[in-house]
């Protein structure tokens, strides 16, 4: 009998310790981060933002469980600069990507042949090297990293994403692909990790994408991951076919029967346009805005697959699940209250979508109407990962995660954007605008939508706004330079 006691007393003791070393373990461990991305995205192209058109019952569920910001912005109103501030955590104008890496002769319907296609700036641009990306931070505290997607930031191997930090890659390399042939204008633009393939061709890439993020979760759910998938939905087709490029958006016809209330319909087109000759076909509006829907909800559904592997593996509540659209919405998309759209300094071309979901530290089914920007994701990474702030790097932003819980108001009362001659800057309520589409001063606590052009009424403010941006250009043009576009 009193074996039996010294025996049950030792497996008890067993057991607590186990369960001690497994409860401290779980708490030491460092937050998982899923960040997805989708391009050109409306914003309010999802239910939980107001949309009664589009379908997307995963990413509302995500939304549900976590908080939708209202009032979040990115640096650049498309997609080469907007997706180098979020990785770098800094302006444009600071980490050298202040425009697009991409040639403009397709838009015209020429096709580069190969060898002249590696010459031109599409093939030889990139991220300076000396930038240093999320994955690499979080490198520091011991995270696998995945990128499955649109890259973006360069093709020669020393701007790809093995070299900037990731472990693992399959996606395309510049700003757009065909969704099934995976070519941009007619080149073959799908890689893994540092070479091309045309594995998968034929195959509709979004699917691609969540396969491949489905198996880094599969084989890594119980290390500390950033697992990024920068989807390419609802971004129109880099095809060279008239009625493909037109139509904006691809999608499966699964997902294109959701919508028997649009029509996928061509007409010919009345006069020669930029890209076709006169008589040409070309997709309508309902059209467009069909294969955008069905592009929308297919994407939201491969999502799905990723919010069920974080509860079938039990990591759901320690992992940061972030979404936005990386600028406004394009082709097809609906982006009201807000006026413009992608390319555009006013609210449409810059304002997204956002939601961010992390039960253990956020409270579901919140709402913040706080002024934050993407330039505040990377300090909230490190700081949850409990990696030091880099010294000799300039970070734009700050953590956000307090202001998400509801504990702190936000650090954000100034953001600026630039595009070439456009500029644009708002300070605390107040939005300047000035640029070939359309200048002025709004008050964006009662004017979202920019109607109302307060600069004759407010002139001394008006003046100030254009001082501060003045102010932060020069600040700009002082940091340290980057390429690929400064001159140094």
């Amino acid at each position: 009998m009193r074996f039996l006691l010294l025996q049950l007393g030792i497996l008890t003791a067993l057991l607590l310790n186990f369960c001690i070393v497994n409860n401290s373990f779980a708490a030491s461990r460092k937050p998982n981060v899923l960040m997805i991305v989708s391009d050109d995205q409306g914003y309010r192209d999802l239910g939980c933002f107001g949309s009664d058109e589009i379908i997307t019952p995963n990413l509302d569920r995500l939304a549900a469980g976590g908080v939708r910001l209202t009032s979040f912005y990115v640096t650049w109103p498309a997609c080469t600069p907007s997706r180098g501030s979020l990785l770098t955590g800094r302006y444009p104008q600071r980490n050298g990507i202040y425009d697009m890496i991409r040639n403009e002769a397709p838009d015209y319907g020429y096709q580069y042949k190969p060898k002249e296609y590696e010459a031109t700036f599409e093939r030889i641009g990139g991220m300076d090297t000396r930038e240093v990306l999320i994955p690499k931070y979080l490198k520091q505290a011991g995270y696998v990293s995945g990128i499955y997607g649109k890259w973006d930031l360069g093709i020669h191997k020393r701007y790809l994403p093995l070299a900037r930090g990731f472990d693992d890659f399959y996606g395309f390399v510049n700003t757009g692909i065909d969704y099934y042939t995976h070519e941009r204008y007619g080149v073959p633009s799908m890689y893994r990790n540092n070479k091309p393939t045309t594995e998968d061709k034929g195959t509709y890439c979004t699917t691609l994408f969540a396969n491949e993020a489905v198996r880094f979760l599969n084989q890594h759910h119980d290390e500390p991951f950033f697992l990024y998938v920068p989807f390419n939905a609802p971004h129109s087709a880099s095809s060279l076919d008239l009625k493909i490029r037109t139509g904006g958006a691809q999608a499966p016809e699964k997902y294109k029967k959701m919508y028997p209330q649009w029509k996928e319909e061509y007409v010919k087109r009345s006069r020669a346009g930029k890209y076709g000759g006169e008589n040409a076909l070309v997709a309508t509006k309902q059209c467009r805005r069909l294969r955008y829907a069905a592009s929308l909800t297919c994407m939201d559904e491969e999502i799905g697959r990723m919010i069920d592997l974080l509860d079938q593996y039990s990591i759901a509540e320690e992992t940061i699940v972030i979404f936005f659209s990386d600028n406004g919405g394009g082709g097809g998309s609906d982006n009201s209250p807000l006026r413009g759209h992608k390319a555009m300094m006013f609210e449409g071309g810059n304002r997204v979508p956002c939601i961010v979901r992390y039960p253990s530290k956020i409270p579901a089914g919140g709402k913040s109407d706080a002024f934050l920007t993407s330039l505040e994701i990377l300090p909230m990474l490190l700081d949850e990962a409990g990696i030091d702030r880099p010294k000799e790097i300039i970070l734009d932003g700050f953590n956000m995660l307090p202001v998400l819980q509801g504990k702190e108001k936000s650090q954000r009362t100034e953001m600026y954007w630039e595009r070439r001659a456009d500029r644009a800057c708002r300070i605390g309520n107040y939005k300047w605008v000035e640029s070939a589409r359309g200048n002025g001063l709004f008050d964006l606590s009662k004017d979202i939508g920019e109607k109302h052009d307060l600069s004759k009424e407010k002139p001394e403010l008006l003046q100030m706004m254009k001082n501060k941006f003045a102010a932060w250009k020069a600040k700009m043009n002082a940091a340290e330079p980057r390429g690929p576009f400064k001159d140094f």
